[in-house]
């Protein structure tokens, strides 16, 4: 009788890539969905849950990111200084000016598991202000979203 097994990646047996994608004109929560299928490895067809199978990816363009409805003004990010009553807090468009990439970077952080794996997968993106980047020499593979 043949027994048939499922499929569990190994660590080692897993080649990354890396993507790029422009995130101008992108709306937030689409491209962040995205983002995190990808990190995770749910794109891949050897995607193991326990196993970080996930590629890399490369945002560019992070300044010009969408937000619909109300959001800009409406979206709080908070953070604490660690100080008695130091809880701060931005709205979404100061921290556009500000730190444009760590918008995105919340967002794919909040679609990602809440475990070692999870900080280890985020690890994996890089988030960049403009249309240039550091990692040109990987040779990320260009992904259009819609």
């Amino acid at each position: 009788m043949l027994i048939q097994r499922s499929f569990i990646l190994k660590p080692d047996n897993d080649t990354k890539k890396w993507y790029h994608i422009d995130a101008q004109d992108m709306v937030l929560g689409r491209l962040a969905t995205e983002v995190a299928r990808i990190l995770r490895g749910k794109n891949s067809p050897a995607y193991t849950p326990n196993v970080d199978s996930g590629d890399y990816v490369v945002i560019t363009n992070c300044e010009k990111i969408k937000l619909t409805g109300n959001k800009w003004e409406d979206k709080s990010y908070f953070w604490h200084t660690n100080h008695i009553g130091g809880i701060k807090s931005r709205s979404a468009r100061v921290q556009l000016e500000k730190h444009p990439e760590l918008i995105i970077m919340e967002a794919v952080k909040g679609m990602l598991p809440k475990n070692t794996l999870g900080r280890k997968q985020l690890k994996k993106l890089r988030v960049y202000k403009g249309a240039s980047h550091e990692n040109d020499a990987q040779k990320p593979e260009t992904i259009v979203l819609k």
